[in-house]
């Protein structure tokens, strides 16, 4: 079962950006080939120091992927020092709208004129 997710990693701010795309391509290799959507924040002040780190490189990431391959994923996120912290949840669900009958819809908005 495929489901989708997001992903959000805290990269020490000594790496350069291809240093990160090329750990996250590791990363990404290991979800059986999903299309993965990378989005850059950069550096940034962390609120707290992590590992003697007073910034961090953020980077999220939103993929659909197999339940099964999460573990070696998170796995190999986790022997990876130059990571700082990562979390992975479930991406929410973008709320559909209710589907109206086109007469439906026609009465309404004549209930709504008068």
């Amino acid at each position: 079962m495929t489901r989708r997710y997001e992903v959000v990693y805290i990269f020490d701010s000594a790496l350069e950006e291809p240093a990160v795309n090329e750990r996250l391509g590791r990363f990404h290799a290991l979800l059986g080939g999903a299309e993965v959507g990378v989005s850059h924040w950069g550096k940034r002040t962390l609120s707290y120091p992590i590992k003697r780190h007073e910034t961090g490189y953020y980077v999220v990431a939103k993929f659909e992927a197999g339940t099964e391959l999460l573990p070696e994923f998170e796995r190999a996120i986790k022997l990876d020092e130059s990571v700082l912290r990562f979390l992975v949840v479930l991406a929410e669900e973008e709320p559909v709208a209710p589907r109206v009958p086109l007469e439906g819809a026609a009465a309404a908005a004549e209930e709504e004129d008068e």
